[in-house]
């Protein structure tokens, strides 16, 4: 009688462990569960690991003709043919004035922006992450402001209406040919429709600014030149910029894979209570492992 009231015991606790275990790995399957389908997708959409974070892998060539466009702008402050190209242009402008009289370039400058964020709206993804391609886009903006800003105060070039002497680099350009290569960087691995779009509003943006009589020709294109390089600077410092703030130590990179749940079961200690029989007398048995 003793030997099977001992038998049911050692059923009882091994079935109780036995379901304590099954719960366990349920409840740790539960919130993993959990954590990929929220923790995870919200890490993966916005907050993605540095490495992932595509570097911009341009030719030298590619930076040769927004280059050669600073370079005109900058040579027309010392060679008179590119000045007198300059009054030209303005005269012909004055003479066939065609475009609208509402400042649309106002609107057109930040076109290519609002569309790269409005197509990822209806799921169209760019290369990076709304918060990594934002964070590129005001890296951009910050270096085209100082530079813009900077050659403004300093050269003093007279409007053509006129009106200041701000007109040297034209800033609207500048931002509509920025945004028009962030549209390009972004989308253009969808479509090459993407970057044509961009750059088609940054032209006219360029264009209204001459014949509105804001700048001369040589702004407008000195202005796309700083636009473009700017955004290619962006692309190829942020990646750095980014790892090195948030790169993760060697450990929490070797166990990034690793839910936190067994991380926390694996360091725990295993304890266990056994009931015993022995010389005629019940007992208990309680084991644990260091």
């Amino acid at each position: 009688m003793k030997k099977v009231i001992y038998i049911l015991l050692c059923l009882v606790s091994f079935k109780a462990n036995a379901q304590q275990a099954a719960d366990t790995v349920k409840k740790v399957k539960i919130d993993t569960a959990k954590k990929v389908n929220v923790g995870d997708t919200l890490k993966k959409d916005l907050f993605t690991a540095p490495d992932t974070v595509r570097h911009l892998h341009t030719k030298t060539l590619a930076l040769i003709p927004p280059a050669v466009l600073v370079g005109y702008g900058i040579a027309s402050f010392y060679a008179p043919p590119l000045r007198q190209l300059d009054h030209s242009i303005y005269n012909q402008s004055a003479k066939n004035d065609f475009i609208p009289a509402k400042h649309l370039e106002n609107f057109f400058q930040y076109t290519p922006v609002v569309l790269v964020y409005a197509v990822n709206l209806v799921g169209v993804h760019g290369k990076n992450t709304f918060i990594d391609r934002t964070f590129i886009y005001l890296l951009s903006q910050g270096m085209l402001e100082l530079t813009t800003f900077s050659l403004k105060h300093a050269t003093h070039r007279l409007r053509p209406n006129g009106s200041d002497r701000y007109s040297f680099p034209s800033g609207h350009t500048a931002n509509a040919f920025n945004g028009a290569e962030f549209m390009s960087q972004e989308l253009s691995g969808k479509s090459v429709i993407y970057g044509i779009v961009g750059y088609a509003f940054a032209t006219t943006t360029g264009i209204f600014r001459i014949y509105h009589q804001d700048h001369w020709f040589s702004d407008v294109i000195a202005g796309a030149g700083f636009g473009i390089l700017s955004t290619k600077g962006a692309y190829l410092l942020y990646p750095y910029i980014r790892n090195a703030f948030t790169k993760p130590d060697k450990e929490k990179e070797k166990n990034k894979d690793i839910p936190v749940e067994l991380r926390k079961n694996k360091q725990s200690k295993s304890k266990i209570l056994l009931p015993s029989y022995q010389d005629g007398a019940f007992g208990l048995q309680f084991a644990m492992s260091l």
